[in-house]
């Protein structure tokens, strides 16, 4: 199966896993892969193709005053609208080419200045904090359906990290979902992927999928290898996969997780499976950063530095480090954080602890996974 030919995943169970207080609504979401020939790995993605949620199509058309019945052709292919908005368009993700010509179309000085180079900073916040529906309703310009659909893009999967082993549950697959939710003059506005997931029920609802390898990120063949596993949200997806994989199959080595999240009591992802796991012996440390419980906000790169003498000696006795998550902010604070570790532990400049640790990625003793 592959992106023009997915499998039709039914969906067995979606439970909210973090407070209603919580910082996100975060889903446990297990489909079932059953007939599907489809075998992965830990480490390994889904991809999933999504659907754009039908009421944000209905605001579209509108705003725009569009029929959605209206045949519409491009590419050689002919759909009604509100098909193309729904299957085959990006509506939650605004890119600055559909807002150049927005602006273009609008005659909008104010979001054409936002096109200088000079205003980069301020793009890249319009772009990660609007949608386009957003510049649709405060700037409204003379669309036609045809160049509409020609001028957004493609509809694109999202992958997620398998947050189970095969060994384990069989035909299944579980993914961790953080629901994207945001406000915008008093209307919600949520993610393609993420609210399409968060509203299958476990009712036969179907899900398109496809298994994304992800060879990088895979565990060691030697299992008496330690693993240490830093990720931050729903970065602790794969280690989940990880833990359960090694129990199965009678693995030696240790596991050390450092996991960070805002809250401990709303946003703990499978705190009760971690604390049996530890319980158990199957989970050697758990360390966990919460950077809301108290007025000294703590992340996941702090604890590492905390532990930074045990997590050297781990990392020279031969561990496999794994880190997870987000690329803009976590993963460069972690790997600014094994510097400072290896320079200190070490015994070695910044210079040298930065190519140790560049060292270490090339030989596969570190690996990410950040998006």
């Amino acid at each position: 199966h592959d992106r023009s030919g997915p499998f039709a995943a039914e969906v067995l169970a979606n439970q909210r896993i973090t407070a209603r207080e919580g910082w996100r609504d975060v889903r446990h979401v297990e489909i079932s892969l059953a007939g599907s020939g489809i075998d992965y790995q830990p480490g390994d993605a889904l991809a999933v193709q999504p659907r754009n949620p039908p009421a944000l199509v209905a605001e579209w058309l509108q705003v725009l005053g569009f029929d959605g019945e209206a045949p519409v052709t491009h590419d050689g292919r002919s759909l009604p609208l509100a098909r193309w908005l729904g299957e085959a368009r990006e509506l939650t993700r605004l890119a600055r080419p559909f807002l150049a010509r927005h602006a273009a179309l609008g005659r909008h000085a104010e979001l054409n200045r936002l096109l200088a180079p000079e205003q980069v900073v301020a793009l890249a916040k319009l772009l990660r904090e609007r949608q386009p529906i957003d510049l649709l309703r405060d700037h409204p310009a003379p669309w036609t359906p045809e160049e509409l659909v020609a001028s957004l893009r493609p509809l694109a999967p999202r992958l997620y990290s398998i947050a189970s082993s095969q060994r384990l549950v069989g035909e299944e697959a579980h993914l961790t979902v953080a629901r994207l939710e945001s406000e915008y003059q008093g209307l919600r506005r949520g993610g393609a992927a993420s609210e399409f997931l968060a509203t299958r029920s476990s009712e036969g609802d179907a899900v398109p999928v496809w298994l994304e390898r992800n060879e990088r990120f895979h565990l060691p063949a030697d299992d008496s290898r330690d693993l240490i596993m830093v990720g931050a949200g729903t970065g602790v997806a794969p280690y989940r996969a990880f833990v359960q994989d090694r129990v199965a199959t009678g693995a030696t080595g240790r596991h050390w997780l450092f996991f960070g999240a805002p809250r401990l009591r709303h946003d703990f992802l499978y705190q009760a499976e971690w604390l049996e796991a530890l319980r158990r012996g199957q989970l050697q440390r758990l360390t966990p950063a919460f950077s809301r419980d108290d007025a000294h906000k703590v992340y996941v790169q702090q604890r590492l530095r905390e532990h930074g003498r045990d997590l050297y000696d781990w990392i020279e006795q031969g561990a496999a480090l794994y880190v997870c998550g987000d690329t803009l902010r976590m993963a460069p604070d972690v790997n600014q954080a094994l510097v400072d570790i290896v320079a200190e532990h070490g015994g070695v400049s910044a210079e040298l602890a930065a190519e140790r640790v560049q060292g270490w990625l090339a030989d596969g003793r570190y690996r990410r996974d950040v998006y």
